[in-house]
């Protein structure tokens, strides 16, 4: 009868323990799953709000408007170059003049006709030396003065190339750095919602596992008490 006692008592105290494990196990369970329906709501949540991915060349632009005509600043300098002929007109004047003096000086005094020639000859040597000196002379600073217009004008067009240069440059980078730095935002946001989902993956697997781990510590429980049920049992059918 002692044994039988001793059989109750002990399978009692079996199912009890069973009883309180099988308890915590669900317990666990229950926890570790709620903790996984969290960590996957939170993965849904953060999947459902990811960023749109944008075209960092959406704000590019046509920088062809900052080139300009320069051909207005063009022209042809040698176009108004004049003969130089009021020089030579003036000393033709002077020196028919003179020469006139000189015939008027020759008939006076009884000069031969032969002498006269001679000395309109020499006269009109004189002055078409004179003149085409002179017509040169203006004529070669007219083309001094064309060829520094044509200067000055070539560097104000290269100057304005230069510009151009520097604008359409700086239009460019501008460009580049903001699209780069669309692609920069993107990327670090990226990098943080990926890291940030790896981590809730794995603390949703942990959950799942320690789900897995309890119901079968739970499983565990419930065949130790009826393990302990059976021992009971037999006791019972022992003592008999």
């Amino acid at each position: 009868m002692a044994a039988v006692t001793a059989a109750v008592v002990g399978g009692a105290a079996a199912i009890g323990g069973s009883l309180i494990q099988a308890g915590q196990a669900k317990k666990a369970a229950r926890n570790a799953q709620n903790e996984a329906n969290r960590k996957s709501a939170e993965i849904a949540a953060i999947e459902k709000n990811r960023q749109v991915i944008p075209n960092p060349y959406a704000g590019v632009k046509d920088l062809s408007g900052i080139a300009e005509n320069l051909s207005g600043m063009m022209s042809n300098p040698y176009a108004n170059l004049g003969v130089a002929t009021q020089a030579a007109e003036m000393q033709i004047e002077e020196a028919d003049i003179s020469l006139a003096n000189t015939l008027d000086t020759l008939r006076a005094t009884g000069a031969s006709s032969g002498g006269a020639t001679a000395l309109a000859q020499a006269a009109l040597q004189s002055k078409k030396g004179v003149s085409a000196s002179i017509e040169q002379q203006e004529a070669n600073n007219e083309k001094l003065k064309a060829q520094g217009a044509q200067e000055l004008q070539n560097a104000k067009i290269e100057e304005a190339k230069r510009i151009q240069g520097v604008k359409f440059g700086e239009a460019q980078r501008m460009q580049a750095a903001e699209t780069e730095g669309i692609l920069f935002k993107y990327g670090e946001q990226e990098s943080r919602d990926i890291a940030k989902l790896n981590r809730l993956s794995g603390q949703e697997a942990q959950a799942k596992y320690d789900y897995n781990s309890a119901k079968s510590a739970q499983g565990a429980a419930i065949a130790g008490g009826i393990s302990a049920v059976g021992s009971i049992a037999g006791g019972l059918i022992g003592g008999k």
